[in-house]
Parts: structure tokens; sequence; C-alpha cells
């Protein structure tokens, strides 16, 4: 079980379950969701997230047709990003994981947008 919270701990969840894999997806609306150059998630079953405190909390943002962000309407922090054509998966930040991730990143997604600026 991995668990996680937003940075204020409004928001706090639980994985129970396997994680699929974890990516960083280069796409420039993740660069702009995490302020970042990249948006860090790992893939898991819609069905093993729960939400153990702060459901109120949680914003949700129809980034583009089909997709959906969420994010604590607290402090900001970017939690998960979900397509709806594939609703039974769910993309969790890396970043908000408070059980330490030893699994290796294994897709990168739309390298094309991968920032200049980068060493």
């Amino acid at each position: 079980m991995y668990t996680g919270s937003c940075l204020c701990g409004a928001v706090r969840y639980e994985i129970h379950g396997d994680v699929d894999y974890a990516s960083i997806c280069w796409c420039t609306m993740c660069q702009k969701q995490h302020g970042a150059a990249n948006g860090p998630y790992v893939n898991v079953a819609s069905s093993d997230l729960r939400i153990v405190a702060g459901p109120e909390a949680i914003t949700r943002y129809a980034s583009s047709p089909g997709v959906e962000r969420a994010f604590c309407g607290v402090c900001g922090s970017n939690l998960t990003w979900q397509m709806a054509e594939h609703s039974d998966r769910i993309a969790v930040t890396l970043g908000t994981f408070d059980t330490p991730y030893e699994g290796r990143v294994t897709h990168e997604l739309h390298t094309d947008s991968k920032p200049g600026w980068l060493p």
C-alpha cells in the first residue's frame, strides 16, 4: 500500500493495489499544471485509489475533452490525471506520495515538448 497527501494535508489518499507503471509526461499542459519541466505519475486501477481525508477539498478541471485533472483546492497540489474513456485507470502524481516509491519510471510521454533549458 502507498499513502499520499497534498502539501497542506487537507487531502490524504491510499493506494491499495499494484502500480502498473510510472511515467513522466513532458506535454505543455503537464508543465503548466505542475509548474515544472514534467509531470511524474504512477498508473493504478481507479478502484485501488481511496481518498481517506478531504474529498471536499478536491477540485477537478477538464483540461481537454475527456481528460480530468484533480488538485487540492486549498493548497493547489496536483493529485491525479484521468481519461474518461479509460476510467478504470487513474494516474496519481508521484510528488504527493508519502510512502517512498521504489519503482522506476518506465514511460516518457510527449518528449517532443521536453524543455530546452534542461541540462
